[in-house]
């Protein structure tokens, strides 16, 4: 009996969790590195006030420089979080998900099933964020908070996944994830950069997820257009990924043949 499509799908999202609950490193870094941030940006950012720009609502927003340290730790630590793992599965499965797809496994039931478990790592880890950030003060929306996170998370997944596509070198891969990350968090955080009000930060990867985080934090808006920036960078990434594994598993024997 031939398989169906959810029998393809369902294999290899299985898979493709069982490859992120093996990635103990990844796991430590969740449950440790996650509370770990948000406590440590609690504790050494100066409690004062601050006073910046939030593009999200058109207006100028004072806060605690700790709670902004919340905000910003929650978000960098999600993102590389998210990113290396995603990154790290797709790269030492690449050779096997390779074989699958020449030896005839259909290829949208692989890329759908790395999305699926992004989408669950991504949720898991959010909602632990959410809830540590909780335990030293309360935003105005927890659940956009947890949103915002989820967006931050979900870009920097479709980064690792293209990145695990198109590389060949790990320690690369690693290293673009983290100083993207680093870049980003940067020049976007209220307490390094108060005022934000260059164009270029507004093409930051998670440009959208930290207006949304700190617009949960302090304000009762629901900034739309600034939530869906990140599913744009995912599914753009995804597609940049799905194309280079097409690329990769390719049937060559009609070039050689021609050659």
């Amino acid at each position: 009996m031939r398989p169906t499509a959810w029998t393809y799908f369902s294999t290899a999202a299985r898979f493709a969790l069982l490859e992120h609950v093996r990635n103990r490193l990844a796991l430590v870094l969740v449950v440790v590195f996650v509370p770990l941030w948000i406590s440590l940006g609690h504790a050494v950012v100066d409690s004062h006030e601050v006073r910046f720009m939030l593009r999200a609502t058109h207006g100028t927003v004072a806060a605690h420089g700790n709670d902004l340290g919340n905000i910003t730790g929650a978000l960098n630590a999600v993102t590389l979080i998210v990113g290396f793992m995603m990154f790290s599965v797709t790269f030492r499965a690449a050779g096997f998900d390779r074989r699958l797809a020449m030896a005839g496994y259909p290829r949208r039931h692989l890329i759908a099933a790395k999305f699926a478990a992004l989408v669950v790592v991504a949720a898991v880890t959010c909602a632990y964020a959410t809830l540590s950030v909780c335990l030293y003060w309360s935003p105005r929306r927890p659940w956009l908070l947890a949103l915002a996170l989820a967006c931050g998370a979900l870009t920097y997944g479709g980064l690792g996944v293209m990145l695990g596509a198109l590389l060949r070198s790990e320690l690369a891969g690693m290293l673009l994830i983290i100083m993207t990350s680093i870049i980003d968090a940067g020049l976007q955080s209220p307490l390094a950069n108060p005022v934000a009000d260059d164009d270029v930060i507004r093409y930051l990867p998670s440009f959208g997820a930290m207006q949304v985080a700190t617009t949960a934090g302090f304000r009762d808006a629901i900034p739309l257009p600034y939530l869906l920036l990140g599913p744009l960078w995912f599914a753009g990434a995804l597609l940049v990924a799905a194309l280079a594994f097409r690329f990769h598993t390719r049937d060559r024997r009609n070039t050689f043949a021609d050659g």
